[in-house]
């Protein structure tokens, strides 16, 4: 008898357990029987505004040659073969798709050589005269937070990559002109050179999403500021106005480990710290069918730009990783965003806006781990002329450094001429 209250509460708890079930399989508003639970809402992006001047590549016909232009999509700008879905090669034409007729490139015999100089802005050289331009990543100051590039302890200085990018550039640009390049910064200020802002591009968000709530819109602004609109102006500078014969991008780079962070104000520690080097390829297959990025990528083979970038990266990526002691990063080999160049362990392609849309050779850095806890407390300390003793061991500025060794590859570079 002293079981059958116990019995009782068993067989009600079983049968509310059981109702919740039916209810929320059967009763529950918005997914009820025979419906699903809506997908989420999709937000349609604005124009990017780029257009493909496809007869501009006329300069190069008759420029490369069919092997040249196989192995070059092969061995460098594409993961797999759905390049041929929009471009097929005969021995002596290329036919390109595009939104209008198919743009036809003839090309070269390959019995005959390659031409010596084809059209471009940028030139080959010895370093004295080299017209070099240092693109700092990210933004800074108060873009900080909005570009996810802002974070630190309660107390700590705040680690921005945007400024300490800065920071390296400024060191660098003296040390290079005293090498005789002309050097040039793409920004010289914690502050965005276009003149668009989130709340612009969140008009045109709204404009071609109507009814969608701005909570919804607003990060996909803001992601558009400071991914695309803010780059695009880069590009437009380097371009048109500066032109350099090589553009050197610098970041840092920094890791979740197994997990991301719950906050900018928690960051997660990390062991792994480490360097490697961007050049421009390893296209994925919806790049190479974007007609925009197919563009900009048949662009950079026909300057032959991948030779200039893979020939310098090695050396530069080389002496970098010796002077700050940093191990290589490694992208997984199966990886559908990465190709290793060169057996080099340090140097790797991959298709980012910046070294795509700078339309000349172009070396971005990735030294560093920022959230590892050595780095960590070297940025704590700033910028310092010397040496300091950081985490154990006299170091000097990471800033310094890092500039230090940038020039320290560019002039190996030079003296390999």
């Amino acid at each position: 008898m002293k079981r059958l209250p116990l019995l009782i509460a068993l067989i009600l708890l079983l049968l509310i357990i059981g109702w919740f079930a039916i209810w929320e399989r059967f009763m529950k508003p918005g997914v009820g029987r025979g419906e699903v639970t809506p997908p989420p809402i999709a937000i349609v992006h604005p124009p990017r505004g780029f257009v493909a001047k496809w007869q501009t590549l006329d300069d190069y016909q008759g420029t490369m040659s069919a092997g040249e232009l196989r192995e070059a999509l092969e061995q460098v700008y594409t993961i797999g073969d759905s390049w041929q879905e929009v471009i097929s090669i005969t021995e002596d034409l290329a036919s390109i798709q595009t939104s209008g007729e198919p743009y036809l490139l003839r090309l070269r015999d390959g019995d005959t050589p390659p031409p010596t100089e084809v059209r471009r802005y940028w030139r080959k050289g010895p370093l004295a005269g080299l017209r070099i331009a240092i693109d700092p990543g990210h933004i800074g100051g108060q873009f900080s937070a909005t570009e996810e590039r802002d974070f630190g302890f309660p107390g700590d200085k705040r680690v921005r990559e945007g400024e300490i990018s800065l920071l390296a550039a400024l060191h660098l640009q003296p040390l290079l002109e005293k090498l005789g390049a002309t050097v040039s910064l793409v920004r010289s200020a914690n502050a965005p050179l276009t003149p668009r802002r989130p709340a612009d591009l969140l008009v045109l968000y709204q404009q071609v999403n109507p009814g969608i709530p701005v909570g919804l819109l607003r990060p996909a602004a803001e992601k558009r500021f400071y991914l695309r609109e803010e780059i695009v102006e880069r590009a437009r500078l380097v371009n048109d106005e500066l032109r350099p014969d090589l553009v050197l991008c610098l970041h840092y780079n920094a890791s979740d480990g197994s997990g991301a962070w719950a906050s900018p104000d928690r960051p997660v520690f990390v062991d792994e710290n480490h360097f490697h080097l961007l050049i421009n390829g390893a296209y994925t297959e919806g790049e190479v069918r974007d007609e925009g990025d197919r563009f900009q990528m048949l662009e950079r083979i026909l300057q032959r730009i991948h030779e200039r970038e893979a020939e310098m990266g090695a050396v530069v990526a080389d002496v970098f990783a010796e002077r700050t002691g940093l191990p290589p990063y490694a992208y997984d080999p199966n990886s559908p965003r990465a190709k290793n160049v060169g057996e080099n362990p340090y140097l790797w392609a991959r298709n980012l806006l910046a070294n795509r849309s700078y339309t000349c050779p172009v070396l971005f850095f990735e030294p560093w781990v920022m959230n590892n806890k050595e780095v960590y407390a070297r940025i704590q300390e700033g910028d310092y002329e010397g040496l300091r003793m950081v985490a154990g061991k006299e170091r000097p500025s990471i800033m310094r450094e890092y500039a230090e060794a940038v020039a320290a590859g560019i002039a190996a570079f030079d003296s390999k001429r």
